[in-house]
């Protein structure tokens, strides 16, 4: 196995990266000991982060060679926004609605054009100049985010075609919400059952034709391990941002939607560029596209329901103006670039453009209106 990133590829000794474990502690007791020096508890619990994604990433790199591509890509989809989840859930109890969404609309714009514009720039980079991938499993994701986008579309086209008249957006949120879960399970069945072909790979992948060195019960207890400190570190992540991102002279949505979202992506990020390093880009596409097909079909629908138990007052799915062109744009790029089933290092030069791009916007833009 090559040594990447933050991929746990030497098996016999720590990456350095492993050495930012350290952090972990630090960031524990710099909560307790000293929680007003928020910009030093930002930043340890953020380099804490790195390591405990590549852990997750080896161990899904593991298991993926013993399921195929896709299960592979969405267990780590799944582990992966399992931090995502918990620190929504924790901003839902305190009624910071726009801070969820910010959070839910930068994952799918940070999957989709950081993370997959990353994995294409560096396997195109170390590999081959042209990479391939199963083009029908890549567009039928690709249909997947079109469809999220139309519903996370609507509410807020809804709401400001009626303006004032408008009546409230919860039932329409929470009928909303039901349909995208249960497109969700079919696609499950789909990538998982009647058409699993799709999703397991469309050739060998460089340097992985070797049996797992972890059996199956190590690489899901370390998965596991990983997810409970991950969860852990964002928890305290998220209780220094407002702080750290008025030391910063950061708006909060732009914290939220790139800042915590490249953080909360960590694992994904480390997983699909260690791939893409090894020829692997379906394994890649199935995390980056996956990931941002789970939050938008599962994670955001499921917290608008779960909102009416934990949350002051109920969730809708009205984003604001910004958030919905940044995830719209970006689902329509992610359209042209995984169509065709190749990928090449232009192609993550040109996505990793455009998220550049947004965060330039969203950089130099005041405060958005929360619709």
């Amino acid at each position: 196995m090559h040594q990447v990133g933050t991929s746990v590829s030497a098996k016999n000794r720590p990456g350095v990266l492993h050495w930012f474990l350290a952090f972990a502690p630090l960031a524990v007791a710099l909560e307790h000991l000293v929680p007003e020096r928020s910009l030093w508890v930002f930043l340890a619990a953020a380099l804490a982060i790195i390591p405990l994604a590549g852990w997750m990433g080896r161990a899904t790199e593991e298991l993926a060679v013993h399921t195929g591509e896709g299960v592979g890509g969405l267990l780590n989809a799944t582990f992966g926004n399992a931090a995502e989840l918990i620190i929504a859930i924790a901003a839902l109890r305190a009624g910071l609605y726009e801070v969820v969404k910010a959070s839910i609309a930068g994952s799918i714009v940070g999957n989709i054009l950081l993370v997959l514009g990353a994995a294409m720039l560096a396997g195109g980079l170390r590999n081959r100049p042209e990479q391939h991938f199963n083009a029908a499993g890549a567009r039928s994701q690709a249909t997947m985010m079109t469809l999220a986008t139309i519903a996370l579309v609507l509410p807020a086209a809804f709401h400001r075609a009626l303006g004032a008249g408008a009546p409230p957006l919860a039932s329409l949120s929470v009928w909303i919400s039901v349909v995208l879960l249960a497109v969700y399970g079919a696609n499950l069945v789909f990538s998982l059952g009647t058409h699993r072909a799709l999703f397991a790979g469309s050739q060998p992948a460089e340097g992985t034709e070797h049996a797992a060195s972890w059996s199956v019960r190590r690489a899901a207890l370390v998965l596991a391990v990983a997810t409970v400190a991950i969860a852990w570190m964002s928890e305290i992540l998220v209780g220094a941002i407002e702080p750290a991102a008025e030391a910063l002279a950061l708006t909060d949505v732009f914290v939220g939607v790139f800042v915590v979202a490249i953080l909360g992506n960590a694992a994904e990020h480390a997983t699909a560029v260690t791939a893409a390093l090894k020829g692997r880009m379906d394994l890649s596409l199935s995390i980056a596209i996956g990931s941002s097909v789970q939050v938008a079909l599962f994670v955001a629908p499921f917290l608008v329901l779960l909102s009416y138990a934990i949350a002051p007052a109920p969730m809708d799915l009205a984003f604001s103006g910004g958030l919905v062109l940044a995830v719209l744009l970006s689902v329509l790029i992610l359209g042209q670039v995984a169509g065709d089933g190749r990928s090449d290092w232009l192609k993550g030069v040109q996505l990793l453009a455009v998220y550049v791009i947004l965060g330039l916007a969203f950089f130099f833009a005041p405060a958005l209106p929360p619709r």
